[in-house]
């Protein structure tokens, strides 16, 4: 599926990844907040660092004046970390003012996010909370006496509700009602759970019943599409005649074609500006072999070039299996 991002949130992604000045791609070392929140099994990560200037005599007012963020994760994800970044930068903010960055500001300050996307500015949201924490028990500042409850320990806690992503009970119900989600299709939107196997959607205790519980309805599943798993083309050669190919389903040969059309339209440009190319040099199932060329050629940053430009936008616009293999 080709996502429809803003001008905004494709330049973001862009400067991230080539390290251009004024990115906030990598990490604080010895920082004086650190939070993570998703999971590299899930197929999203976020590592968030930040360092302040110590106030004097109150730590409540050490303003934060870096921060950094490594993330595992789409474009959207990059961009979505780097709007978080800029956003504590030029506020000026303290730890504990930089907690009213909501995702909505994060969606917000890129222009719009698919709705498929919107869990990515969740999840920025999330590890600044985990970050702040950190901050505050290092400095000695009591948030629960602030009236500050961001619950550190909520994901390890409590009932799993959603075990493919390891989202517990207690989590689920304070984002239902904190981003007021109506449906079982928003709350994946948001947070990503019900979005792989989709069995807590109906289960004893699973999404709708947490959507009923919070606003005491059964009309849950109305205000938005269930998610839909894709369909996965196959390259297995059948050993009998083959059956007829799915309506929407591409050929090997389609398949190759959009991959090379993808690569012209979408990678190439932005490398060519920056005086670098790519060249394909197979393609064996999901596995797209390629070579950096130019500039690019053997530069420090080819990994991550082929990794966070090539292959994700491969992922997004033709088939979210594929993996980039650098010959």
């Amino acid at each position: 599926m080709a996502w429809q991002y803003s001008e905004k949130t494709k330049q973001l992604f862009m400067d991230a990844v080539h390290g251009r000045p004024g990115t906030h791609m990598g990490e604080i070392e010895d920082p004086d907040g650190f939070g993570e929140h998703g999971s590299i099994a899930c197929g999203d990560a976020l590592r968030f660092t930040f360092r302040v200037k110590r106030h004097p005599s109150d730590p409540t007012q050490d303003a934060i004046t870096e921060a950094r963020y490594l993330t595992f994760g789409c474009t959207s994800a990059i961009a979505a970390s780097e709007a978080l970044c800029a956003l504590i930068e030029q506020g000026a903010y303290t730890p504990i003012e930089a907690l009213k960055i909501t995702n909505q500001d994060i969606v917000e300050y890129l222009e719009g996010l698919p709705q498929q996307k919107i869990h990515c500015s969740v999840m920025g949201a999330e590890a600044l909370e985990v970050a702040v924490f950190d901050w505050a028990r290092k400095r000695g500042v009591d948030l629960k006496l602030l009236g500050v409850d961001i619950r550190p320990d909520e994901q390890e806690e409590g009932r799993l509700v959603c075990k493919c992503f390891s989202l517990s009970e207690p989590y689920l119900q304070r984002k239902i009602k904190e981003l007021n989600l109506r449906s079982i299709g928003e709350i994946t939107n948001a947070v990503k759970a019900g979005g792989a196997c989709m069995a807590c959607h109906h289960a004893p205790g699973g999404l709708q019943d947490l959507l009923n519980e919070a606003w005491g309805t059964t009309t849950g599943t109305s205000g938005g599409a269930l998610p839909v798993l894709p369909s996965v083309p196959t390259m297995e050669v059948p050993a009998a005649e083959p059956a007829a190919r799915p309506e929407g389903m591409m050929s090997p040969y389609q398949y190759i074609k959009k991959i090379e059309k993808t690569l012209d339209e979408f990678v190439r440009p932005g490398l060519m500006r920056d005086g670098g190319d790519v060249d394909i040099v197979d393609i064996k199932d999901n596995l797209v072999y390629c070579r950096l060329a130019g500039a690019c050629q053997g530069c420090a940053g080819a990994g991550q070039t082929l990794k966070l430009v090539v292959e994700q936008t491969l992922k997004e616009r033709v088939d979210e299996r594929i993996r980039v293999i650098a010959v």
